[in-house]
């Protein structure tokens, strides 16, 4: 495999010719910036983030439906029919995920060298439960690219095991698909990654799909509420641990959560604050906001986004003590410590469920188990946000399929 991984390696950095952008300063930016907060491009359209991009900005993130969008405009198809005859020994499953491990290296080195900056790439959606998978990639991963290369591991059981591995073995970790204060809680006490993440704008529109409020102030309090717990639970750690406002909705936000550690911005979303706010900011990650709660969300368990209770800490301490060898321990865990609804066991049905629904939840068809204390709000984004990449993986790998059968 050594050798494979070699040749894998040069085909991945040949012909590498892209024009490294420049990005001029920007006072707007720099005032951001000033608070504390780094600035990262949410996009892997390298013209729009060329369009957008600064020299106040320091990253760029991509993820499996992003890496997809390029993909599917057919610009990577000579790159795959070249690519198959380097893993033509290989049988066709393990060559479909060898290709789109290539396809989302080749990408992050292209964004690495055109903006200079960290780029975050992303496991193939198989290897969520994979805890050797992870290791296994990961590794590749950052020796491929690493001074720039993070990545990114998604929130599971085995996602913990796997992330906790890899920062031991000096690999930076993007530890994602987090929507809570509590859920930050746990990765940042056990995994230590290099950055956890809130998904704030899926936890507004939950609420606001769902009529259990107007989905005002949800998504800013579960940020402001992990700023504080991540940068608490740091301070402890052997590695520190920063916090992403990832993937933020609304130019507003730029000002509401300043200070945050990172912000994730789509291209979008940059350029309408750039051209709608004063650029006077200040730091607001102390702020409390109000958030509009409907009397239909009763039991809804919304608190939970950032509210962190006793068991939450019991569980991350008992992790931080000792990590279990596997996601089922891990899991069994959690039940012991009270936290079921943090780590739930679906049955194929409700999984199908999830798939179905998208990246929100329908809460009246989980009501009674939110209720029950068997899942809970948090869980059902991740969980929903996991499957949507999912169904975007299986996009990319038949077009795999399609190119080189």
């Amino acid at each position: 495999m050594a050798d494979l991984n070699t040749r894998i390696s040069d085909f991945l950095w040949a012909n590498l010719s892209e024009k490294h952008v420049n990005g001029k300063k920007d006072p707007f930016w720099q005032a951001l910036k000033d608070t504390g907060t780094e600035l990262w491009l949410d996009t892997g359209d390298i013209e729009e983030a060329e369009a957008n991009w600064s020299a106040e900005m320091s990253a760029l993130t991509t993820n499996n439906t992003l890496l997809n969008n390029e993909i599917q405009k057919g610009i990577y198809d000579i790159f795959v029919s070249e690519a198959r005859h380097i893993v033509h020994d290989l049988p066709l499953e393990t060559k479909v995920k060898e290709i789109a491990f290539m396809l989302n290296a080749r990408h992050g080195l292209r964004l690495a060298s055109k903006f200079g900056g960290l780029v975050s790439v992303e496991l193939h959606t198989d290897l969520a439960h994979d805890i050797k998978g992870i290791e296994f990639y990961g590794k590749r991963y950052h020796e491929i690219c690493p001074d720039q290369f993070i990545v990114k591991v998604p929130y599971t059981a085995e996602g913990l095991i796997g992330a906790k591995r890899l920062r031991e073995a000096g690999v930076r970790v993007n530890f994602t698909l987090e929507f809570s204060a509590r859920q930050n809680v746990i990765v940042t006490r056990t995994a230590q990654p290099d950055y956890v993440n809130v998904f704030l704008g899926r936890v507004g529109a939950f609420m606001m799909d769902n009529k259990l409020g107007d989905g005002s102030g949800a998504g800013e309090m579960a940020v402001i509420s992990s700023q504080n717990w991540v940068t608490a639970f740091s301070a402890k750690n052997q590695w520190p641990t920063k916090l992403i406002a990832a993937s933020l909705r609304h130019y507003n936000q730029l000002e509401l959560l300043a200070g945050t550690d990172v912000f994730t911005m789509p291209p979008k979303v940059a350029a309408a604050g750039r051209k709608s706010l004063t650029g006077k900011f200040s730091i607001r990650t102390h702020e409390n906001y109000d958030v509009s709660i409907y009397p239909s969300a009763k039991d809804a368990g919304i608190e939970k986004f950032w509210e962190v209770d006793d068991k939450v800490l019991s569980l991350a301490q008992r992790l931080n003590q000792k990590m279990p060898a596997t996601g089922q321990e891990l899991v069994r865990i959690a039940q012991e410590e009270g936290c079921e609804d943090m780590f739930p066991s679906l049955s194929k049905e409700e999984k199908a469920i999830i798939s179905g629904d998208g990246k929100i939840p329908v809460f009246s068809k989980w009501q009674k188990k939110i209720s029950d204390g068997k899942i809970a709000p948090d869980t059902l984004l991740t969980l929903a946000g996991l499957a949507s990449f999912t169904a975007d993986q299986a996009m990319l790998d038949q077009r795999i399929m399609n190119i080189i059968e």
